[in-house]
């Protein structure tokens, strides 16, 4: 039987993937990070949140590891960032030994309030920009 955190990963996720990442895309105004598909080669969109610090751009991912952008990241770490409608290139890195909690109370409340209460494997994320 699966147990609950794989329940509310799928339930997430599925909403996203259908329904909110569309969305959020769309919006010219939503921070997006754009991955290579470690299988396909294709660019990948995804909405986040977080915010920049001097050359340095700071989110925590929802469910880590299991997130496809964190291992299209682990496959190659070079992304790129639209943030304030101008999209950056940086280098993205996993920072697991930093304790996400009190980072997502150094990022934007809405953001953070999501993704503390649906996330189930936080996992925070720099991004050095070029």
């Amino acid at each position: 039987m699966a147990d609950r955190r794989d329940i509310q990963h799928r339930l997430v996720t599925t909403f996203q993937r259908n329904i909110g990442n569309p969305m959020l895309r769309r919006m010219g105004v939503q921070t997006l990070l754009e991955t290579t598909g470690r299988v396909s080669g294709q660019a990948r969109l995804t909405p986040i949140g977080g915010r920049r610090v001097g050359d340095s751009f700071w989110f925590v991912s929802e469910f880590g590891e299991r997130s496809q952008y964190i291992r299209n990241i682990r496959a190659d770490n070079r992304v790129r960032l639209r943030l304030n409608g101008h999209w950056h290139t940086g280098t993205a890195h996993p920072v697991p030994d930093d304790d996400a909690r009190a980072r997502l109370r150094q990022l934007p409340r809405a953001n953070s309030a999501i993704v503390g209460t649906v996330g189930t494997d936080l996992l925070t994320v720099r991004i050095d920009l070029d």
